[in-house]
């Protein structure tokens, strides 16, 4: 997918801000809905517990989960976020109508911050 540099640029700056809500996020990326990272960010100072290759498979699955949750939205109703913890990383989804926000941060962070970090990326990222 080839993006208009000035989009590029908003949506760097858009996964920078993401990425400032806490010293304990990791990654963040910006997935289009075929599962493509269109912009993604590790943060400075972090690795990645995940090759390059197996985030870009974690990414298409995200894509693919939401395609199947927003099947079941009129029966079910409109899924807007899902949480997932694993033993070294939390990573969280969430859906904007036109992408899919992925995040991964420490595990150890309460989970009041992570439903506080949770509303200021749907913040940050409404208009996407």
């Amino acid at each position: 997918m080839t993006v208009n540099p000035s989009i590029e640029n908003e949506l760097l700056g858009t996964v920078e801000d993401i990425l400032n809500l806490d010293d304990l996020m990791r990654f963040a990326a910006i997935i289009d809905l075929d599962g493509t990272i269109i912009e993604g960010i590790m943060k400075e100072g972090k690795t990645s517990l995940e090759s390059q290759k197996e985030q870009e498979k974690f990414c298409k699955e995200a894509s693919e989960r939401r395609q199947i949750r927003e099947s079941y939205n009129d029966s079910l109703g409109k899924i807007r976020y899902v949480h997932l913890e694993r033993e070294n990383v939390t990573q969280i989804t969430i859906y904007p109508k036109t992408c899919t926000i992925l995040v991964t941060m420490e595990p150890e962070l309460s989970i009041d911050k992570k439903l506080g970090i949770i509303t200021k990326i749907k913040k940050i990222t409404s208009n996407l």
